[in-house]
């Protein structure tokens, strides 16, 4: 078994988002693929380039070569992984753009995923996903979230089975609180998990 984790929060220090994935990574533990979009982030990618990359892939010219190699070690370490972990800071009501970079590149027709007479079918073989979201004040699964049900659709749109969300929401007026009530909610689901499985 192997977790995919990916983190997108803009602070590298002490974010709520980063400490609550640690914690969660460590409670799993299984081995881990670490992706860190912030510290390490993915190249910027031309329009022209990004057309290409959901193409045909004809085109020889470098740029796209390079994106296109970005997009597989990617698309490799999702299918590497049993379990993903998503680690979200909420900016502006949706997903930081590191992330959705990070979409952009790993979604891909054909590849990641497949339409079939039945609709599209994903790929990459992913049994679960924890989306660990974080936000100063927009509760999650609110009516102004626009980060954790989009990320659950495109888990599930890749063949993700099983979505879970660690809600972190609220850091704004009390972050320690936030922090160990997601520590206290991924104890439980953990413990319920362990109960399913005996």
């Amino acid at each position: 078994m192997t977790v995919l984790r990916i983190d997108s929060s803009a602070r590298v220090e002490g974010g709520n988002s980063r400490i609550i994935t640690d914690y969660l990574v460590q409670q799993l533990g299984q081995p881990v693929i670490e992706r860190d979009l912030v510290k390490n982030p993915l190249p910027p990618i031309s329009p022209r380039d990004l057309v290409g990359v959901h193409g045909s892939h004809e085109d020889d010219r470098a740029s796209l070569q390079q994106h296109l190699a970005v997009s597989n070690e990617l698309i490799a370490e999702l299918q590497q992984a049993d379990t993903l972990v998503l680690g979200v800071a909420m900016y502006n009501f949706s997903v930081p753009a590191y992330l959705k970079q990070w979409i952009d590149y790993v979604c891909r027709a054909g590849v990641s995923f497949r339409y079939t007479e039945n609709g599209p079918e994903g790929l990459i073989g992913v049994e679960r996903a924890f989306i660990v979201t974080a936000s100063g004040g927009t509760p999650i699964g609110g009516d102004w979230d626009f980060a954790s049900r989009y990320l659950e659709h495109i888990c599930r749109f890749l063949g993700v089975t099983e979505v879970v969300h660690i809600d972190a929401s609220g850091s704004k007026g009390a972050p320690g609180v936030v922090i160990e009530a997601a520590r206290q909610q991924i104890d439980t689901l953990l413990a319920q998990r362990e109960v399913g499985e005996a």
